[in-house]
């Protein structure tokens, strides 16, 4: 599979080549390796000119929160509003084939005839952070044609936070009546959310009382922008157009460049710890040496070729 070709496609709003581009970079083999690194040099700020236009999006939550039921209404009110978007749903793994447990059509509900809409399931496995190992590689790359790139992580808890550091604007869902107000407090999540949602609004009281525990939970982590939405996923759906306008008022005051170039090389030393283990990191000094290295790296270099840095600088004797 040509990766310089599927960038070239993406680059050039080529939605189409969007199922290509998951399967080459959920390809683990040694010979796929050269082919995504052609394809995310093809979608790098060098080749576009600038960061890639999409607006990528994480949303994570604990488990049974309601994050499938409310991306399935997000992204028709995106397509609503005449966005592309793209769905990274990442999944369990199943045991037996190691493969996605789930499933994107049983749990998202979609227009599986919209050649705007791309939805994928993808496995966990072992990685964890609540991302799949492909999962930042096609989120650097998808950005380059679609509107909205979404990554639903398989849950949220102090070892899942990966998607922090690959997303622009981090929407957490809390549930009404969970006690994840206190919780998340206890865990540090409330520094990750840029946006902080309450489903089952519905239930009036309980979520409005969920609402006011989060804003002062906020104002004690000293994150008073954060903003709060309570939205409901059933019939009557409500708040939704709200949230959809809070995600793009983040973007809007966004640095994203730097919060790109962060995630850039956040990408490369998770992928080159992947690849290598700890001993490779420690062969680095350390994960603090390793990115203060990444630091001094040219800020348009693209994932592959930090990794190759990384992987250069590890074999230099010290």
């Amino acid at each position: 599979m040509d990766g310089a070709e599927l960038g070239s496609r993406l680059r050039h709003g080529d939605l189409s080549a969007a199922p290509a581009v998951l399967n080459l970079v959920e390809n683990r083999t040694p010979a796929a390796r050269e082919e995504i690194a052609r394809l995310l040099r093809e979608v790098s700020p060098a080749q576009l000119g600038r960061e890639a236009p999409g607006h990528v999006v994480g949303i994570t939550g604990p488990p049974g929160a309601g994050k499938s039921t409310l991306l399935s209404e997000l992204v028709r009110e995106w397509r609503s509003r005449d966005r592309s978007v793209a769905v990274l749903a990442v999944d369990p793994s199943s045991r037996r084939s190691g493969g996605s447990l789930l499933g994107d059509r049983a749990r998202i509900t979609f227009d599986p005839t919209d050649p705007r809409t791309f939805i994928r399931s993808t496995a966990a496995g072992e990685r964890l952070g609540g991302l799949a190992p492909a999962t930042r590689a096609a989120a650097h790359a998808l950005a380059a044609a679609f509107d909205v790139v979404v990554i639903e992580t398989v849950g949220v808890g102090q070892s899942e936070t990966e998607v922090s550091e690959v997303a622009d604007t981090i929407a957490v869902i809390v549930q009404p009546g969970s006690g994840d107000a206190l919780q998340f407090l206890k865990s540090g999540i409330m520094e990750i959310p840029d946006v902080l949602v309450v489903t089952k609004a519905d239930l009036g009281s309980i979520a409005l009382r969920a609402r006011r525990d989060l804003s002062a939970a906020l104002r004690s982590a000293g994150s008073r922008d954060t903003a709060v939405v309570a939205v409901s996923s059933i019939a009557p759906v409500v708040g939704i157009d709200t949230l959809a306008d809070a995600l793009d008022e983040h973007r809007g005051r966004l640095d994203v460049p730097s919060r790109r170039l962060a995630a850039r090389r956040a990408s490369a030393l998770a992928d080159f710890t992947v690849e290598h283990g700890e001993r490779g990191v420690r062969a680095l000094g350390g994960r603090r040496p390793a990115q203060r290295f990444l630091d001094d790296q040219d800020p348009g270099a693209d994932v592959p070729a930090l990794v190759a840095a990384l992987e250069s600088r590890a074999e230099t004797p010290r």
